[in-house]
């Protein structure tokens, strides 16, 4: 019992994290690129059973093309906090700030910070306790950052993308694609979609993404499958952008 207990709670928390990982709208531009928004998300794991908790992904202007994007997941299991300060420059995300706070019920906390100067091309923090130091190249991202990138990128048109993260202590690469169209139901109404898949090699795990051109490009529904067939699923239950 204790076992299926902990995997369960192993579970929820990948799902949490996935919110993490990819859950956020694509804005509407205006003339300084990017509008306020405030979006909230259901979550569930396989055969429909509710987390009991709530997701939020914001952005708000601090002025002169500096934005505050955050993450905030509540739940009886775990909390994350999740913030980062970037420059909005030439359609382009530029981090500045990054941290990031995981913690819980039966859960190690977990944080990373990570922050960036651009003059000394150079981006120091912390992971799991240890100090880091990355040489960085033009384009390179943070765990949070590229997301907003992503989705202004398809909605842009962009159908192949891939990106220079900072990963912990070094630089990945995240790559994702856009597969087809495809009708789903939203708040009882069915909705075209762009269906979008993270591309991932010799891994069985598999994480699609709906997102909705009517509505911004928004991501309407994030599902996961895990490689022993379970699945963790996430749905969008609100939405209001910024004038």
């Amino acid at each position: 019992m204790h076992s299926l207990i902990s995997s369960k709670l192993r579970g929820a928390v990948l799902l949490l994290l996935c919110f993490g990982i990819l859950a956020s709208p694509v804005l509407a531009e205006t003339g300084t690129g990017l509008t306020p928004f405030a979006a909230s998300y259901t979550a569930a794991m396989e055969k429909g059973v509710s987390l009991n908790g709530t997701a939020k992904r914001t952005l708000t202007s601090q002025g002169n093309d500096i934005w505050l994007y955050r993450t905030d997941v509540k739940s009886f299991i775990a909390n994350i906090d999740e913030s980062l300060i970037l420059r909005w420059e030439s359609g382009r995300v530029v981090p500045m700030k990054y941290r990031y706070h995981l913690s819980g019920f039966l859960i190690k906390d977990r944080k990373h910070s990570i922050d960036f100067d651009w003059s000394a091309g150079v981006a120091t923090g912390e992971y799991k306790g240890k100090a880091f130091e990355v040489e960085l190249e033009d384009g390179v991202l943070d765990p949070l950052g590229y997301q907003l990138q992503l989705h202004q990128d398809i909605r842009g048109g962009k159908r192949d993308m891939t990106y220079q993260v900072i990963d912990g202590r070094s630089i990945d690469e995240e790559t994702f694609a856009v597969i087809n169209g495809e009708q789903i139901s939203t708040g009882g109404e069915r909705t075209g979609t762009l269906k979008a898949e993270k591309v991932r090699q010799d891994s069985k795990r598999q994480t699609l993404m709906w997102f909705s051109p009517e509505q911004d490009f928004l991501l309407v529904r994030l599902l996961q499958v895990e490689p022993d067939g379970s699945t963790y699923e996430l749905k969008l239950k609100s939405v209001d952008f910024g004038s």
